[in-house]
């Protein structure tokens, strides 16, 4: 699974009509006649602008975490990665996008897939590896 970075505009407010009530998934609600509210997505998706980063997903190896080939995913770069978190990392010249696995009994760490079709990478002190950044969010096309 390959990524290819794109650095944010943080500087430009867009202000988009916002639902403040919610959009109920399960039983339909009365319809708001007036969405007064408005969001502006760089704040609300963006925490770190000088850190923050989008990628566009290419490749299936995430599939089951929701993430899939096109997707756009949000990336900070000043996050200390933890158990769990889907992280870019790079390895021995090149980028991933993994669920991280610390493997403190053995000393190294995992990179998982979320696909069975993928094995998952071993990181020892051998490999030239960094976390580049943490996903902090997956931006889906529905259409």
């Amino acid at each position: 699974m390959a990524v290819r970075i794109i650095k944010p505009d943080t500087e430009t407010e867009r202000l988009l009509p916002y639902a403040d009530a919610g959009i109920r998934a399960g039983f339909p609600s009365p319809a708001q006649n007036c969405m007064e509210a408005s969001i502006d997505l760089n704040k609300e998706l963006v925490r770190h602008p000088a850190t923050t980063f989008y990628a566009r997903v290419v490749g299936d190896s995430m599939l089951d975490a929701g993430i899939t080939d096109g997707d756009l995913v949000v990336i900070d770069r000043s996050l200390e990665p933890r158990e769990g978190d889907i992280v870019v990392a790079y390895i021995d010249g090149d980028f991933t996008l993994k669920r991280i696995s610390i493997d403190t009994a053995h000393r190294c760490l995992w990179l998982m897939p979320e696909n069975d079709k993928y094995q998952p990478i071993k990181v020892t002190e051998d490999n030239d590896f960094t976390v580049w950044g943490v996903v902090t969010y997956n931006i889906k096309r529905q259409r």
